[in-house]
């Protein structure tokens, strides 16, 4: 959002600015369905995700556990396979060399018959032994084919399977996911476009031209252009009074006594700012941001004068509702507020005259600079001349051009441009067509240069309509051209 209000912010003029800010909303907008599908996907895509995830490792997990208690059953038949086997070794070991003791003693002419009968049974017991072990093997062994092939034929394809089934469905899951996201995206498509479209229709309606006069209109000065540079003679000396429309008037308006060797600044456009005095009138800033400043105090007390009246009306009509009826309230404790409320608006009617008297005074300046500067415009270059004086400053060389004073317009209305642009070629020795004829409306005595009399009733020639500043340029019958007010006239247009 702006930093400051569009009613205090000078830059809200400007459609550049006008187009940032609409872009802002626009761009508020887009976030805002961004946000939308952030949580769509949250609440729909992602929380579902994450727990079916969970779901899924429980799963992994026990089908996991079931492999390896189906591998450990199938490693304990085969150590007890291993084990058989080693007791079969072993006991035909055992029998084989019972069997050749006893054949060594029956062979021995020195062996009793005890003890050859006693190796017989040995080889006989050994040889039984090595009986049950060998079929003891080959049970286990067929045990442990079967458990085997049961393994890896049977329970591994189930396991495996189940983990393949698992794998697709988490696969299912996340493709779901994936559509919801991209559904998501094209629900706000309709609305983002419009967003996209309300920022190129906001890029396409700054206006450079406009924002320029803009500028010119917020920041102009009321200044008029300097005139001619005197020739100085320093063989005697003199006492001179600058014009107030040149750029080089002090600015409290006083003459300036100067001897030889003494120069008078100048107000470059372009040169470093000096620090100035807020002064409460503003008659430190230029003649045309002075009436501009002027204006908006003026408006400002106006506006808190009639709020002050509302308020002391409204405490009249309460005191006389209590007057009629006492038990609603006592009408003498109105009595302070009212005071208060006429000291309010009395103080405020003495500040609405002082800076009507002012603005008056600024207006009278700002129309004094507009004729100097458009009496040099339609004069020729030569003969050099001083710049004529303006109303609030008489010349000490008997000037002739005294005659102009200042005159204060009727009405503030379209006092905020000058009376001329200053690349138009609004004075040609070539005379122009007329675009339409009007009447005055009210009487107009044009004492300031660049504006023309007219009295009450009479037809004009139009000869260029109101650029926007409250001006019109007219032509009389009986000759001679110049600016008057608009609101004296009503017009008609070719």
């Amino acid at each position: 959002m702006p930093k400051r209000p569009g009613k205090d912010d000078p830059e809200s003029k400007f459609s550049q600015q006008q187009s940032f800010v609409q872009i802002l909303q626009e761009v508020n907008d887009f976030a805002g369905q961004r946000e939308l599908v952030a949580e769509n996907l949250s609440v729909h895509v992602c929380l579902e995700l994450a727990k079916y995830s969970q779901e899924m490792k429980q799963e992994r997990k026990m089908h996991f556990q079931e492999g390896r208690r189906a591998q450990q059953q199938l490693e304990s038949g085969f150590k007890q396979l291993e084990n058989s086997k080693r007791k079969f070794e072993r006991d035909c070991r055992e029998a084989e060399k019972a069997a050749q003791t006893a054949e060594r003693l029956d062979q021995d002419i020195n062996a009793t018959k005890a003890d050859v009968e006693k190796a017989k049974q040995q080889a006989h017991l050994r040889s039984h032994m090595a009986e049950e072990s060998k079929n003891e093997y080959a049970a286990q062994l067929q045990r442990f084919n079967r458990d085997q092939a049961h393994f890896y034929f049977s329970q591994m394809p189930q396991i495996f399977n189940k983990l393949q089934d698992m794998d697709e469905r988490r696969a299912t899951h996340l493709g779901a996911g994936y559509r919801l996201l991209s559904e998501a995206e094209l629900q706000v498509v309709p609305i983002i476009a419009k967003c996209l479209e309300g920022m190129k229709v906001a890029a396409d309606a700054v206006d450079a031209k406009n924002d320029s006069q803009a500028l010119i209109e917020l920041h102009k000065s009321g200044f008029a252009r300097p005139g001619d540079v005197e020739f100085e003679d320093f063989s005697q000396p003199m006492n001179r009074v600058p014009s107030d429309s040149s750029l080089g008037t002090p600015s409290d308006g006083r003459p300036e006594l100067r001897g030889p060797g003494r120069s008078r600044a100048k107000r470059w456009p372009f040169g470093k700012k000096n620090k100035t005095v807020v002064t409460e009138d503003f008659s430190h800033l230029p003649p045309e941001q002075q009436r501009k400043r002027l204006q908006q105090q003026l408006e400002e007390r106006n506006r808190e004068l009639q709020k002050e009246i509302d308020q002391r009306e409204a405490l009249k009509k309460m005191k006389d509702v209590y007057e009629k009826t006492p038990q609603m309230g006592d009408p003498a404790s109105l009595e302070p507020q009212i005071t208060e409320t006429l000291n309010n608006i009395e103080r405020l009617k003495l500040e609405v005259q002082k800076y009507e008297a002012w603005l008056a005074e600024a207006e009278s300046r700002v129309l004094s600079n507009r004729g100097d500067t458009l009496g040099r415009h339609t004069r020729p270059p030569d003969p050099p001349a001083s710049a004529p004086p303006d109303s609030s400053s008489n010349s000490n060389n008997g000037s002739q051009d005294n005659k102009e004073s200042s005159e204060e317009p009727p009405s503030e209305e379209g006092q905020d441009a000058p009376i001329y642009t200053e690349f138009d070629e609004d004075f040609e020795e070539a005379p122009a067509s007329p675009i339409g004829h009007c009447v005055a409306i009210y009487h107009f005595e044009g004492s300031s240069e660049g504006t023309i009399s007219m009295a009450e009733g009479e037809d004009l020639s139009l000869m260029e309509e109101d650029k926007g500043d409250g001006w019109t340029r007219v032509r009389r019958k009986q000759g001679g051209e110049g600016y008057v007010p608009t609101s004296y006239l009503r017009v008609t247009l070719n």
